[in-house]
């Protein structure tokens, strides 16, 4: 059987994509909450100046390490939902790839610990996993796109965009002086919410469509 656009879905498993896009929703959720939160508990913190990094060293870190395992607890259920609900070819496997990867990098900001204070002992690898983040949040959403496109036009339209923006963004959060640079973090860290939001919403819809048949 096929849904509304034409693509099977008796394949589809319609609890595993609603779980997981539900995962993919608290991980957004995650991210965002626990911004929040760790702005409010760390003292003196300035949002537009003082990056999101910041709010993972010190005291209060553990709030920003939750979070940050959160969203990638959700990335990698996009990866697990994508790799079921295969839409695509070679992009839409490279999009796989670099959605898991993404949740690897994620969680390694959270456990190395090396942001926001300054840290020079050993091999300091933060601004290696910057630069992997900064390239697979562009990668993954553009090769997905064409797969998403066939049978969601809508959220190809918006992956564009986000990616779009990521590509130009993320140079300025990079040349953003110290001042602002927390502020252009936030906005990048939307545009990620947002990407992962996109994709949770297909498998959701995925799933509702699979229960019907």
């Amino acid at each position: 059987m096929k849904d509304a656009v034409g693509q099977p879905v008796d394949a589809e498993r319609p609890y595993l994509l609603l779980l997981l896009a539900g995962i993919g929703v608290l991980g957004c959720l995650s991210m965002i909450g626990g911004t929040i939160a760790a702005q409010i508990v760390v003292p003196g913190h300035d949002w537009i100046a003082d990056t999101i990094s910041d709010l993972g060293a010190g005291e209060w870190e553990i709030i920003m390490d939750v979070a940050l395992y959160g969203f990638a607890a959700g990335l990698f259920a996009m990866a697990l939902a994508a790799s079921h609900a295969h839409l695509g070819g070679i992009g839409w496997s490279a999009g796989v790839i670099s959605l898991a990867i993404l949740a690897a990098l994620v969680v390694m900001v959270g456990a190395r610990n090396e942001y926001g204070d300054a840290d020079s002992d050993g091999v300091v690898i933060h601004i290696y996993l910057v630069y992997g983040l900064g390239l697979l949040f562009l990668v993954a959403p553009l090769a997905m796109a064409a797969g998403f496109g066939r049978h969601h036009p809508g959220a190809r339209r918006a992956l564009i965009g986000l990616a779009v923006a990521w590509a130009v963004m993320a140079p300025l959060f990079l040349m953003a002086p110290t001042t602002i640079d927390g502020l252009a973090e936030r906005v990048l860290g939307l545009i990620a919410i947002g990407m992962v939001a996109v994709m949770t919403w297909v498998f959701w819809q995925r799933g509702r469509d699979a229960r019907r048949f």
